[in-house]
């Protein structure tokens, strides 16, 4: 797993094998991660951005959008071992002054400390239900920017909830992607 483009291109991020089951970590591929970018560089959200990663596992989506000229990237998940690799991953792009993380369950978030965000990636376990609660309680906790763009990673096509309208869809082998605005 590799950093695509922008300042940190090339830059090998710290692996998990094939992922770790019991910490449900699935890194998003290179090859969805530069389709997926191609797209977010075409609507132009990425520069200037303050970004929030739920479930971010290893944190390469929330470092490639640093890279890519995202101002500050804030990441979240509870897990001790996504912890351990997305602080490596910091450390090996030297980005620590441009991110917090935050361990805590994504579910439990609360309000929002500081500055709302304009893009947000959910990429949380297959086959949960995780992202529409998710949503939930970043509306009710005042995280998301009027239009942030929500990129949802999932098994399956996910629902575009009241208050979001769909941006765009697109699939990658078993990867459903749903890209929807915030209507704030």
């Amino acid at each position: 797993m590799r950093i695509i483009a922008g300042q940190f291109r090339g830059r090998t991020l710290a692996s998990v094998g094939k992922g770790d089951k019991g910490a449900y970590l699935r890194p998003t591929t290179d090859r969805v991660r530069e389709s997926l970018f191609s797209v977010l560089m075409h609507l132009d959200v990425i520069n200037g951005a303050r970004v929030l990663d739920l479930f971010a596992g290893t944190g390469a989506l929330g470092l490639e959008a640093l890279s890519r000229g995202a101002t500050h990237v804030t990441f979240v998940d509870d897990g001790r071992v996504a912890n351990g690799l997305i602080r490596e991953n910091i450390a090996l792009t030297r980005s620590g002054e441009q991110v917090r993380v935050i361990k805590r369950n994504v579910l439990q978030l609360g309000d929002c400390p500081g500055a709302r965000f304009d893009l947000v990636f959910l990429d949380p376990p297959y086959g949960k239900g995780l992202s529409p609660r998710a949503i939930d309680v970043m509306q009710s906790g005042g995280w998301l920017a009027q239009d942030a763009l929500l990129v949802c990673e999932e098994n399956a096509p996910l629902e575009v909830p009241a208050g979001f309208s769909l941006e765009d869809r697109r699939k990658y082998g078993d990867t459903h992607v749903t890209l929807m605005r915030a209507q704030t």
